[in-house]
């Protein structure tokens, strides 16, 4: 029984509420908490395919450097890495699931136009420019999904103990409340009832 509390029908009706409304509370926290869950392992899957995608592109985009770097010699690669422009291609925007704010990355694949000139270059120096711009993409794709399960594993992490909080210790917490003041005012009736019988009976035998 919390202490302080007087046992009246006004301190039932708000025991009552407040008990109806954290019921409906972890209703609501144990849907969201399912729903961010479930969205959190759909997108570790998705991580685990990006990041092998990533893996196997990046092997194939340092083998075709390594290639143009034999054959071109390194520094030329090196001078050659100077001519493109600074990259601008990211951009962020949000999403929102279940209230969590998701992080998305929108990355405009830039058309594959070499800055250079082909005196100077080769056909592997022109497939490492495309397989790590595939890279690049790839790159940006799992940032966005490793974030997302971040942010999703914190929330359902915090909502998990909102919810407990309610179920082990609000809810049943109101739930003696209620029964407490229910019994005293039943107890209290009781005894009214019999006062009042008895005080009736004295009339009568008058």
């Amino acid at each position: 029984m919390e202490p302080g509390i007087s046992p009246t029908k006004g301190n039932l009706i708000k025991a009552k509420n407040t008990l109806s409304l954290s019921s409906q509370g972890y209703e609501l926290l144990d849907k969201k908490r399912n729903i961010l869950t479930m969205e959190m392992m759909s997108l570790i899957d998705k991580a685990q395919v990006v990041q092998s995608r990533i893996d196997s592109t990046f092997k194939d985009a340092y083998y075709a450097l390594q290639s143009a770097n034999i054959t071109l010699g390194i520094s030329n690669v090196e001078q050659l890495g100077y001519t493109f422009p600074e990259d601008d291609s990211v951009s962020i925007r949000f999403r929102s699931i279940m209230g969590v704010e998701i992080p998305m990355v929108d990355f405009v694949k830039p058309r594959l136009e070499p800055k250079y000139g082909f005196s100077r270059t080769s056909s592997a120096l022109d497939e490492a420019y495309e397989k790590f711009n595939e890279v690049k993409a790839l790159t940006a794709e799992l940032a966005e999904v490793e974030n997302a399960v971040y942010r999703l594993a914190v929330n359902v992490i915090k909502t998990k103990k909102r919810a407990n909080a309610l179920k082990n210790i609000v809810i049943p917490k109101y739930r003696e409340i209620v029964k407490y003041i229910q019994e005293y005012i039943e107890e209290k009736e009781r005894e009214d009832f019999s006062r009042l019988k008895v005080i009736k009976n004295r009339k009568n035998n008058k």
